[in-house]
């Protein structure tokens, strides 16, 4: 067996026992408080809802652990198991040439990988959601989402894939900075055009219509400086009954968007603080230090793909027989992630720290138990647990623990 064989089963070893390990923690954790609501919450979250968020937490694991021995699966049969070395095989039967050839083969590794992943997305929708009462997608819309979503990925894919082994052909040893240039251009292209030209495709966007929050919002946009191409309220609530706002775009082309489910349930005061919350994202600039942070490890990664193609050892350690630049590609975009993962920490740990600091702004900006009890309902309406287990959240959530959140609030309004 290869040393990068056995390198790599090793740490894919590793990657599944701690994700199970962790996955079996916040299973113990949250059944041993399933029986009370933390004191803290306990005169705004009935009993019965701590219990229903303790349950969905529960099965979400369930499905999470069930789809990663799946995925392992599917990844060790591309891999070791030969999966890539024969899709390439059956291509080049076509008798195209390579460009044509590594296209196709990249296009089928993600469409077989979806398809075959599918079922565990019908389970969670139609099964998971449902049971807990937020699934509201037909199955004709499921249908449809997919259909766009296939057609957009070819509108889109085919070209930048092109483009990117056209790229790795002709442009020498320096190939991996300007498919960094060209992949970077692609990313903020779609930012900019998310908001306009691909949301719609899937949801409908209508001004916001309610006159009092309305003026709340415009009020605090004006206070903060910040101008946007409107405020937009989403229909989620033909998919899901999860509520949540988001800022999206960027320069002239930023929008505001709030979920209707959102809207029906907080107060005008609770949606400015929500609002708040969000403009402190943009205040202290997470949006683009989170973008910089994604440029610069593509480009490290690219760096690295670059020093690996000129090594016989990393093809043969993944099962590739005939070594080429697509398959390359793709096996490393495949096998990336298990590496990568041992990050997760260090940016969940980022992401809290950035929720803390918008936190802050928006206590600076509105009242802070508006705020709070924004977020006691979303926790409730959405079912978030109020007990995950520390390690979990720490090696996890992009948000801080809700009663962690919730305690550090009330320090900054007393400041």
């Amino acid at each position: 067996m290869q040393s990068f064989t056995v390198i790599f089963l090793a740490v894919l070893l590793a990657n599944v026992a701690l994700r199970l390990w962790l996955s079996s923690r916040q299973a113990r954790h949250v059944r041993a408080h399933r029986a009370q609501v933390p004191t803290e919450f306990a005169a705004s979250i009935p009993l019965s809802a701590h219990q229903k968020a303790a349950d969905y937490t529960l099965a979400k694991g369930r499905l999470g652990r069930a789809d990663l021995l799946f995925t392992v699966a599917l990844l060790l049969a591309w891999t070791v198991g030969g999966g890539l070395q024969a899709l390439d095989d059956a291509w080049r039967l076509a008798g195209w040439n390579d460009l044509a050839t590594g296209t196709a083969v990249l296009l089928s590794v993600f469409l077989i990988t979806s398809v075959l992943e599918l079922p565990f997305s019908i389970y969670r929708i139609f099964v998971l959601e449902a049971r807990f009462g937020f699934n509201q997608t037909t199955p004709r819309t499921f249908i449809a989402d997919l259909a766009k979503g296939a057609l957009l990925a070819l509108v889109l894919g085919i070209p930048l894939i092109t483009l990117v082994l056209w790229l790795m052909q002709v442009t020498g040893e320096s190939w991996w900075l300007w498919v960094w240039a060209a992949w970077t251009g692609f990313t903020l292209f779609l930012i900019w055009a998310y908001p306009m030209l691909i949301a719609p495709l899937f949801n409908r966007f209508e001004p916001l219509g309610d006159a009092a929050t309305r003026q709340r919002i415009e009020a605090l946009l004006a206070h903060c400086g910040f101008s946007s191409r409107g405020i937009f309220v989403m229909d989620g609530s033909r998919r899901s009954g999860h509520g949540n706002a988001y800022f999206t775009g960027f320069g002239r082309n930023k929008r505001i968007v709030f979920f209707d489910t959102l809207l029906n349930t907080l107060e005008p005061a609770q949606v400015e603080a929500v609002l708040a919350h969000e403009l402190g994202h943009f205040r202290r600039r997470h949006v683009l230090k989170g973008m910089l942070l994604q440029f610069g490890l593509s480009l490290a990664a690219l760096a690295l793909l670059a020093w690996l193609i000129g090594t016989d050892w990393y093809f043969s350690g993944l099962g590739i027989e005939t070594p080429s630049l697509h398959l390359a590609l793709a096996s490393f975009l495949l096998v990336t992630p298990v590496f990568g993962f041992f990050l997760q920490p260090v940016l969940a740990w980022l992401s809290r720290r950035h929720e803390f600091e918008a936190d802050a702004f928006a206590v600076s900006q509105t009242d802070a138990d508006s705020l709070v009890q924004a977020l006691v309902r979303l926790y409730r309406d959405n079912a978030s647990t109020l007990t995950p287990d520390p390690l979990h959240s720490a090696f996890y959530d992009s948000h801080p623990p809700a009663a962690i959140r919730i305690a550090h609030l009330k320090v900054q309004a007393a400041l």
